[in-house]
């Protein structure tokens, strides 16, 4: 019975990750539609761009799956709980998020960022970190390949190396989601290169993990990510497999410009022309 019980789990769908149905937002101090019946719904093992023009939503968007606002109309299910029926606080822990304006003390050395991860804290609680956590934040700058950091200050790292502390800190959780909010913001090309590597590797190397990646440039998305999200004018105007989605007619109606689409060894890039007649 406990063979056929294990089979039969094995054999069941998995949950799913993110489920917006019908999910508007309205500003109700100037009731501005920032958000217009989105549906969307992401599974385990999954990896999302988030792409849009400034003002698209993309933000905001960001912020319902984080589960730090809820909808003005339609479902959000986060995790397998549905947003306004559940703690959010409890959900937020379960949930990695990475934005370069993130509130980091400077003088903290790496390893002790990412020591923070597993309080949840600005400061380090250094009383509730035993020999295990410390290990394994320590295990997690290997991963993101930061490990000569661990002693560094975080206000003298680069801001590729940010980054990447950023990430393992999120990661102290085990999160089954991962949110990136223009992680590449204000790189260079090695830094950028180097992160791109690093979001490919933790990837590979954590199967059930599923991202979601605003970016606004295509050539910071890395070799594995699957799917695409283009957002305009708080719609959706296409969703699904990055080869079905990243296309030039697509991004152009995106971002209202002519725009040539290339991929090479996996890794994606976009030339802008002209601005497209009538937008």
């Amino acid at each position: 019975m406990t063979g056929q019980t294990a089979n039969s789990r094995t054999n069941e769908p998995e949950a799913d990750v993110l489920r917006l149905q019908d999910v508007s937002v309205r500003r109700f101090t100037t009731d501005q539609l920032i958000l217009d019946g989105v549906d969307w719904t992401v599974r385990p093992g999954e990896h999302w761009a988030l792409l849009g023009a400034n003002g698209a939503g993309k933000t905001t968007l960001l912020r319902l799956l984080g589960a730090l606002m809820h909808p003005t109309t339609g479902t959000v299910e986060v995790l397998g709980s549905r947003l306004g029926r559940v703690d959010v606080r409890e959900l937020r822990a379960r949930i990695g998020h990475v934005s370069p304006s993130q509130r980091v003390p400077q003088d903290l050395t790496a390893h002790a960022v990412v020591l923070t991860g597993h309080s949840g804290t600005v400061q380090p609680l250094w009383r509730t970190y035993d020999d295990e956590v410390r290990v394994r934040a320590r295990d997690l700058l290997i991963e993101l390949g930061v490990k000569e950091l661990a002693d560094r200050p975080y206000g003298v790292c680069s801001g590729g190396q940010r980054a990447r502390i950023l990430i393992a800190r999120a990661l102290m959780a085990d999160p089954v989601l991962l949110l990136l909010d223009e992680p590449f913001n204000a790189l260079d090309l090695p830094s950028r290169e180097d992160l791109v590597e690093a979001m490919h590797q933790l990837a590979e190397g954590r199967p059930q993990l599923a991202t979601v990646t605003v970016t606004h440039h295509l050539e910071e998305l890395f070799q594995a990510v699957s799917h695409a999200l283009l957002l305009r004018e708080g719609r959706i105007l296409s969703r699904g497999p990055v080869d079905e989605v990243l296309t030039d007619s697509l991004l152009t109606g995106c971002f209202g410009r002519d725009i040539t689409v290339a991929r090479r060894d996996g890794r994606w890039s976009a030339f802008s022309g002209r601005r497209v007649s009538g937008t």
